[in-house]
């Protein structure tokens, strides 16, 4: 069991090959409860391998990933990961929407299958969902089709939230919306009550979700923080 000040994420000396230009590498990366994080210098490809290290999915070539003080060569079976993937909130336009739902029906996902109509508890749990992830009240009986790219980045955040994850990981959530909808969007993630790791190339977006903002070398692995590039990206 660890202490509300442990890390819930810890990589050291991480390696995975991808068959990439060259391996992901993290040389040390702590994220602590309730801490956000904006890490840039990861394409979309090397964005899900991390994903897919950090959540125990599959395990690095060299080094350590721990998850809530627990290294991920310690699960032992799947059920053992899924309880694990379970504290994990994961933002990513590889998420699939149903766009002939409604917003409410694709925020009833998580709880259950019986969605036509979902029940009235569900209802309930799936339109506080949406208001958590910034939709307006108006699109809930809207197919999702119906909705922008805001709309759809909302509707994988508000399914993201929903087993109040430990861990939210926002993967490149800004690719592809317009640019007056970008800083909104890091607003409405700024404070999730969870650790908040985005993997963006958005600086606009880095700015305003707040919280530390590292980039990536990917040559050696190092994450250093951006100094100056806030002064810089207002005066440019």
């Amino acid at each position: 069991m660890t202490s509300s000040s442990a890390p819930v994420l810890e990589l050291s000396e991480v390696s995975k090959d991808y068959r990439g230009l060259r391996p992901l590498r993290i040389a040390k990366l702590t994220v602590l409860p309730g801490e956000v994080i904006a890490i840039v210098g990861l394409d979309q490809t090397t964005a899900e391998v991390f994903v897919n290290l950090v959540t125990g999915a599959t395990l690095p070539d060299r080094g350590d990933v721990r998850l809530f003080g627990r290294s991920t060569t310690a699960i032992a079976d799947s059920t053992d990961w899924l309880a694990v993937v379970d504290r994990f909130g994961i933002v990513s336009g590889r998420a699939v929407l149903l766009d002939a739902l409604t917003v409410v029906q694709n925020l009833a996902m998580p709880f259950t299958l019986e969605i036509e109509p979902p029940a009235d508890d569900i209802r309930r749990r799936a339109i506080a969902l949406a208001r958590r992830a910034g939709l307006a009240d108006a699109s809930l009986d809207r197919p999702v089709a119906e909705l922008g790219p805001a709309g759809h980045a909302r509707v994988r955040l508000g399914r993201a939230l929903a087993l109040d994850p430990a861990v939210v990981i926002l993967e490149h959530p800004t690719a592809g919306l317009p640019r007056e909808q970008v800083a909104a969007l890091g607003v409405q993630c700024r404070d999730l009550s969870a650790a908040t790791i985005a993997l963006t190339a958005d600086l606009e977006f880095a700015e305003a979700l707040g919280g530390r903002c590292l980039t990536l070398d990917a040559a050696t692995g190092r994450l250093a923080g951006r100094s100056g590039w806030l002064a810089r990206l207002r005066s440019g």
